[in-house]
């Protein structure tokens, strides 16, 4: 069975890797990683992104836990990361992802 992200989750993983034309963009440098979420209202939130501090960062991976407040709608959401280095600033695509109603 697959996991399902319902409605008021905490501490959700949502993870992403940098890249510019399909290579890993290091993130050991970075000023600002971020991830914004697209709420099924159109509301955009913003949080800051975390790397795990055991190399990953050089393979452009970061990550946000979901915090009360953020999954507090169900629907369609959308994901897209984005990343401040000296040499630029970088996107990745954006990802959608759906939030479930729960039982109760």
């Amino acid at each position: 069975m697959s996991s399902e992200i319902h409605k008021g989750d905490i501490g959700t993983k949502f993870l992403v890797t940098i890249k510019d034309d399909g290579d890993t963009v290091n993130l050991t440098d970075a000023t600002l990683r971020q991830l914004n979420f697209r709420k099924p209202d159109d509301t955009v939130i913003y949080r800051t992104a975390s790397v795990a501090g055991d190399g990953s960062e050089s393979s452009g991976v970061m990550f946000y836990n979901s915090i009360a407040g953020d999954l507090d709608q169900a629907g369609s959401y959308k994901l897209q990361g984005k990343v401040s280095l000296p040499s630029g600033t970088y996107y990745t695509d954006i990802y959608t992802f759906k939030v479930h109603c729960n039982l109760e």
